[in-house]
């Protein structure tokens, strides 16, 4: 074993996360689960979605055999939901294709949607015990700054130089601890902002704590300007007081999710108005949402639908009509974009 590893496994027996819910048994579903809700997402609010989610489809077949629209609904307010679509999609194919388990090898595990190199890795190494390097954006902070790496990670030569240092740190046995044990490093104590460098056990070889340079790697990704694009979003209710929601087939950020109305402008809004029977509506508080890479300003009104849409209240969507009406106390059963349950949650 490594002084790297060796150090870096006792730094873990005492100081990393033992009692994570994955952890418990750690199968390859759980570990694979772990991983995808931890892409962008912290644990502490991982936890709760993922204990809610392994309690509604304990295995991965419980998962593939589950309605996409369920599987969203646990999903909602997570975010970056093509991860929960890849999830359902790879839990089919593996129910088609490799006998309702998750493969064996990095190649089959990455050509499942949603499972890249480090992930497919993470799996292999935690679930069992085989000697694959991780990469994800702890692992790669961590290994900046001990090796002094000064690229942004996100440029592709300086990610082959990243992969190649994870590699030669690799221990011989404990993998499945080696790799929680980076992940915990980067998440606990080298981290982001104000890293506990007086408590690290690499202090005296880390190459940006000698070049007082901690807190600028790794390098920031050059710096863009957000653009901001703009909708209106119709919350239209019924003499129920139901709310008129959509399915988003198009392709975006909240593909698959139901959401509200939407108009480019007030030649779209009159359309949908038209459509319902509703009236002209009044102005809700505007707000903006913000992804990775863009600003969305959303302009809300309210509108009552006096004529009559083609749907009872709760009715599921059909092929010709993606509509539905939707008690305000039952969107926790719908799959909803964050903002979107925000703005219907504050409706009285």
């Amino acid at each position: 074993m490594s002084a790297f590893s060796e150090t870096l496994l006792r730094w873990f027996d005492v100081n990393g996360r033992h009692d994570l819910p994955w952890q418990h048994p750690r199968t390859p579903y759980r570990v694979w689960l772990s991983e995808v809700m931890l892409q962008q997402t912290q644990v502490q609010t991982v936890t709760a979605y993922f204990q809610r989610f392994v309690e509604r489809f304990p295995s991965l077949a419980d998962l593939a055999n589950a309605d996409v629209d369920d599987v969203l609904a646990l999903w909602s307010g997570l975010g970056y939901y093509s991860r929960a679509r890849n999830l359902h999609g790879a839990a089919r194919l593996c129910v088609e294709r490799h006998g309702g388990e998750l493969p064996r090898t990095i190649d089959a595990l990455t050509a499942l949607p949603g499972i890249g190199r480090s992930t497919a890795a993470a799996i292999l190494a935690q679930a069992h015990g085989e000697a694959h390097a991780i990469l994800d954006g702890n692992v790669k902070r961590v290994l900046a700054r001990l090796s002094g790496e000064t690229g942004w990670p996100g440029s592709l030569a300086v990610e082959r130089r990243l992969w190649a240092e994870a590699e030669a740190r690799l221990p011989a046995e404990r993998l499945a601890d080696y790799t929680q044990a980076l992940m915990d490093f980067g998440a606990t104590l080298c981290t982001p902002r104000r890293p506990r460098c007086g408590e690290c056990p690499f202090r005296e070889s880390c190459a940006a704590l000698a070049a007082d340079a901690v807190a600028l790697l790794p390098a920031r990704r050059p710096a863009k300007p957000l653009p901001t694009r703009q909708t209106r979003m119709l919350v239209i209710r019924n003499a129920r007081g139901a709310v008129l929601l959509e399915r988003r087939d198009r392709k975006g950020v909240w593909q698959g999710l139901w959401s509200l109305p939407e108009a480019a402008d007030e030649a779209d809004a009159g359309q949908w108005r038209l459509r319902t029977g509703c009236d002209d509506g009044s102005p809700l508080p505007p707000f903006t949402h913000v992804f990775s890479h863009y600003r969305l300003r959303v302009e809300p009104s309210l509108h009552r639908a006096h004529g009559t849409l083609s749907l009872r209240d709760g009715d599921a969507p059909s092929d010709s009509s993606p509509l539905r009406w939707a008690a305000l106390d039952a969107l926790g059963t719908i799959g909803l974009p964050r903002p979107v349950r925000t703005l219907l949650e504050s409706l009285p």
